[in-house]
């Protein structure tokens, strides 16, 4: 484990800070969808990494995240074979990732968290979603980062190393606290120290990870962000 503190907590959003599988899910079957809700909200974020490829490889420009968001919806659309759909209801459909609902412990925690460090967000999702996230969920960020700043999306160097130079502090300076274990180590391999934060659940409720084991490269596991603060003396 680190010795140093860190000065500047950075959060991976989707999945360590929200729900986005129940909060999808949700939605789903409030519009009364004719689908199997858990399936649906799962192919929508199968097509994210995708998605992103394209635009990290250069076959797309930079695409902000909600722009691939609704490419993504509509091939979902289709292949759940949904036709009965207006645009305006797409364009609400696709926007469910502006309200995607918090964990149980994360205002909690993150508020417990920024009193003795700054925190932001290093998310892939665009500032305006963000922001309206925030807004919803009342998250208590110091300052929204996204990939829409440094234009390049995460795993990309430019994105971790952004928040250091965003703070003009060293990279070790920076802890990126993220839910997904391929994310924490794109930010070690760069010098930031990491906490990974057990989301049995982001899946959804019958998806059992087996990745929630300790890793000695990582500085800090938990369970949760109130967790989390109890380890940092929050």
């Amino acid at each position: 484990m680190s010795k140093m503190l860190p000065k500047v907590l950075a959060f991976d959003v989707f999945g360590t800070v929200v729900d986005w599988h129940g909060s999808i899910a949700n939605e789903v079957t409030r519009l009364g969808l004719p689908v199997d809700s858990n399936a649906f909200a799962t192919a929508w974020r199968d097509g994210y990494k995708p998605a992103m490829a394209r635009v990290r490889s250069g076959e797309l420009g930079w695409t902000k995240i909600d722009d691939l968001h609704r490419l993504i919806l509509d091939e979902v659309l289709d292949k759940f074979k949904i036709d009965s759909m207006s645009e305006a209801q797409k364009q609400d459909l696709n926007f469910i990732w502006h309200r995607l609902q918090p964990w149980a412990d994360s205002v909690q925690g993150l508020t417990r968290l920024k009193q003795k460090f700054t925190i932001v967000t290093l998310s892939n999702g665009n500032l305006s979603l963000l922001a309206n996230m925030a807004k919803s969920a009342g998250l208590p960020w110091d300052l929204i980062l996204s990939a829409e700043v440094f234009h390049h999306y995460k795993p990309d160097p430019e994105t971790y190393l952004g928040v250091a130079a965003t703070f003009d502090v060293m990279p070790q300076e920076v802890m990126l606290v993220a839910a997904h274990k391929d994310d924490l180590q794109s930010a070690h391999q760069l010098g930031l120290q990491t906490a990974f934060i057990e989301r049995p659940k982001e899946f959804g409720p019958t998806h059992l990870r087996n990745d929630l084991y300790k890793e000695e490269w990582i500085d800090y596991h938990s369970s949760d962000f109130n967790a989390l603060a109890d380890i940092l003396a929050c």
